[in-house]
């Protein structure tokens, strides 16, 4: 299974992914905590809540990572911060929160599922899974078309784990 997680400051998504089907996602909303160490405690609950669900057996406490059992995570994507700036929409203070916060849950994650995560850019793993963005368009509606296309019948929210969902075909 695979986990992918789109980190901000206002609202992280998660989702799992097993067999080309979205078998969790979620999201939390950061926006009314203004303190960078409060959304990480409500993201390191979001994140212990994922591995109670899919690391931890009932019957022994806690799986070993092994590579082919079916119902583990054996992936982490988080989608790659940005690393420039885009015409009006980050300024350097942005940007340095962004990364300290993707660092942190980074750091969660490392520390809960005992892996590195894998970083991947957006539009990398959008051209790996074949998605063109026409001009003028959203790269998140394209990206939810493929998935209606594809029999998805969810209404999913934009997250790098259903382009890496793709990505695995």
């Amino acid at each position: 299974m695979i986990l992918g997680i789109d980190i901000s400051t206002s609202i992280t998504g998660f989702a799992v992914v097993a067999e080309d089907e979205i078998v969790f996602y979620d999201s939390v909303d950061l926006r009314k905590y203004k303190n960078l160490f409060e959304k990480a405690e409500r993201i390191k609950e979001a994140i212990f809540t994922i591995f109670d669900n899919y690391q931890f057996d009932r019957e022994e406490h806690w799986m070993e990572v092994d590579q082919d059992r079916e119902n583990k995570i054996n992936h982490i994507y988080i989608e790659q911060s940005l690393h420039m700036f885009r015409g009006g929409k980050s300024s350097a203070k942005t940007l340095s929160t962004l990364t300290r916060f993707n660092g942190i849950v980074s750091w969660l994650i490392y520390e809960m599922f005992e892996m590195e995560p894998k970083y991947i850019a957006a539009t990398s793993a959008r051209k790996h899974a074949g998605i063109k963005v026409p001009r003028g368009q959203k790269a998140k509606q394209v990206v939810l078309q493929k998935f209606r296309e594809g029999k998805k019948q969810n209404k999913l929210f934009y997250n790098i784990c259903l382009t890496m969902s793709l990505l695995l075909r």
